[in-house]
């Protein structure tokens, strides 16, 4: 038994060390189907940024509430109009980026997962969640 909890807790993996908004850019995603970002012009990858109206601080402020709501959701670095997150599921870890961009009114998102080739759509569905979450504190 206590070998089969140390396989669960062996999936979490390491993050990756090209994470970072590195030039106003988010890390690109491989070429396994388990990452979305809204910085990467292949439909496989895609997915559209958060839109707000209004200061983009006071919006970048409520994403931060959002995210701090979410139960699988762990703040790991935030620096101006950038954050690093940690998404938890009962078995994996996967690592999420917001980067506001002020000029065009959107954060830009990515979500990578650490481990495996496959996510079954976790990653977009979750980021999905996320901009609903979002869209529905506006206002």
């Amino acid at each position: 038994m206590a070998l089969g909890l140390l396989g669960l807790f062996g999936c979490a993996g390491e993050r990756s060390n090209n994470l970072g908004a590195h030039g106003g850019e988010l890390a690109a995603c491989p070429t396994s189907p388990n990452c979305v970002s809204s910085q990467v012009v292949d439909e496989k990858h895609r997915i559209a940024p958060i839109s707000f109206s209004g200061e983009p601080q006071t919006a970048f402020v409520r994403l931060k509430l959002v995210l701090k709501q979410r139960g699988d959701t762990t703040i790991i670095d935030e620096k101006s109009g950038y954050l690093l997150v940690e998404f938890r599921t009962t078995l994996f870890v996967d690592d999420g980026e917001f980067l506001l961009d002020p000029e065009q009114s959107i954060i830009h998102v990515r979500s990578a997962s650490r481990l495996g080739y496959s996510d079954l759509g976790k990653n977009r569905s979750r980021m999905e969640e996320i901009r609903r979450q979002f869209a529905a504190t506006g206002h």
